[in-house]
C-alpha cells in the first residue's frame, strides 16, 4: 500500500465517527526488513528537513499526539524522531494538571511550552486533554473552579473548542505550523498490549493501574474524541486519524505525513551574496 496523507485527514467541518475509521489497514511494508528500510529513509529525510527548519529560522513546528492508553504514542515519538537533533526538538508530556496549572486558564501550560522558530515541539497529549477528560469526568471542572452543572459543562466545552481553534489560528498566523495525530487503536488491541505489560518483566514499568481504570470509560472517551476531532480539525491545523493496531504501519504513516507537512513549507537555506562571502574570506586571511 502506498501511503497518502489525505487518506487519514479529517477535513474541516467533517463529523467524525471513530467507529467508522479503521484501526488497522493493509500495511505499507512487505516485511520487517522492508519496514526498517522505509522508516530509515523517512528518518534521514526528516533529519535533513529539521536542519533546514533551524537554518531558515522562519517556522516552528508543533506536533501533537493524542490517543487512548497503550496506543503507541511514546514509541511513535521515539522511533520516528530518532534521527532528530535533540538541540532542535523538545518533547513535553502532559500529565494531570498541577495545583499551580489549575489556577490558570486551560491553555496556559500549552502556551508555556510552545516551540520557538526553527524548533520542533512535540506534545505527548496536549491541551486537548482539557476537552476530553472533563467530558468523561465532570469533576475535573470542579477542580478548576467551575460549578458542577451539566448544562454549564456543555457550554464550557463548546467555549473551549472555540478557544482552541482561535489559539491555533493565532499560532498559524505567527509561523507555527501544527500537525495533530490521533492514534486509533481498537479496544481489543489495547487489552493485548496491557496484558503484555503484565506478562513481560521488561514492560512491567509501563503498567499503570490508572490505565486499567480508565479503560472502563472507553465508550465515553470515544464519544469525547468524536466531538473533539469534529470541532477542531481545520485546514491550517488538521487532525490525522492513524490506524494504530499495527505499530510499524502507524509509525510509517506518521513519518510520511510529517514529511508531507515539512516539505509543504517550501523552506530554503539563507543565501549570502558573492560579495559578502568574498569579504568574509578576506577577513579570515588577515
Amino acid at each position: 500500500m502506498k501511503i497518502k496523507s489525505r487518506d487519514f485527514l479529517v477535513r474541516e467541518g467533517c463529523k467524525v465517527r471513530l467507529d467508522r475509521w479503521p484501526t488497522i489497514i493493509h500495511p505499507a511494508y512487505r516485511s520487517k526488513a522492508h519496514y526498517e528500510e522505509i522508516l530509515e529513509d523517512h528518518i534521514k529525510r526528516l533529519t535533513e528537513l529539521q536542519t533546514l527548519l533551524y537554518a531558515s529560522n522562519r517556522y516552528a513546528l508543533l506536533v501533537i499526539f493524542q490517543a487512548m492508553d497503550a496506543a503507541g504514542k511514546d514509541s511513535a515519538i521515539k522511533h520516528v524522531m530518532s534521527g532528530v537533533n535533540p538541540q532542535g526538538c523538545r518533547v513535553f508530556a502532559f500529565k494531570p494538571p498541577t495545583r499551580i496549572e489549575l489556577q490558570h486558564d486551560f491553555l496556559w501550560r500549552a502556551a508555556c511550552n510552545l516551540p520557538e522558530r526553527g524548533q520542533i515541539g512535540i506534545f505527548n497529549r496536549s491541551h486537548y486533554e482539557d476537552v476530553l477528560v472533563p467530558r468523561v469526568h465532570p469533576e475535573r471542572l470542579r477542580d478548576e473552579g467551575f460549578a458542577n452543572d451539566p448544562h454549564g459543562r456543555q457550554s464550557i466545552l463548546r467555549d473551549r473548542y472555540r478557544s482552541i481553534a482561535a489559539f491555533e489560528r493565532h499560532l498559524h498566523a505567527n509561523q507555527t505550523r501544527i500537525v495533530k495525530f490521533y492514534l486509533h487503536i481498537s479496544k481489543d488491541e489495547q487489552r493485548k498490549r496491557l496484558i503484555a505489560r503484565i506478562d513481560d518483566p521488561k514492560k512491567n514499568w509501563k503498567l499503570d493501574i490508572a490505565d486499567i481504570k480508565e479503560r472502563k470509560f472507553w465508550r465515553g472517551y470515544v464519544k469525547a474524541y468524536d466531538k473533539c476531532l469534529s470541532a477542531t480539525s481545520t485546514r491550517e491545523s488538521p487532525w490525522f486519524i492513524v490506524p494504530a493496531d499495527d505499530k510499524h504501519n502507524a509509525r510509517l504513516i506518521v513519518s510520511h505525513i510529517l514529511l508531507d507537512r515539512f516539505e509543504g513549507l517550501n523552506m530554503a537555506y539563507p543565501r549570502a551574496s558573492r560579495q559578502e562571502l568574498l569579504a568574509i574570506r578576506g577577513q579570515l586571511a588577515e
